[in-house]
């Protein structure tokens, strides 16, 4: 099973969610941390939507004899 995908990512935002409303935790170390991973989550989903405008664009270029880009060919 693939490791670290939007679904993974979707998991860590909510337990930061939820540390975040922990009254035993260290408040401000969290929130350190929540805008760390925000910050971090912002870049993966950025690259993953330009992986999607990437795909989008090949497929409609396909009649064109284009080169599929390196980073959208399925594995």
């Amino acid at each position: 099973m693939p490791r670290n995908t939007l679904e993974d990512l979707n998991n860590h935002l909510f337990e930061t969610l939820e540390r975040l409303n922990d009254d035993e935790l260290d408040f401000e170390k969290e929130l350190k941390r929540a805008k760390a991973i925000n910050e971090t989550a912002n870049r993966i989903i950025e690259n993953a939507n330009t992986l999607i405008h990437a795909e989008k664009v090949y497929s409609e270029s396909v009649s064109l004899n284009t080169v599929r880009p390196e980073l959208v060919t399925p594995k």
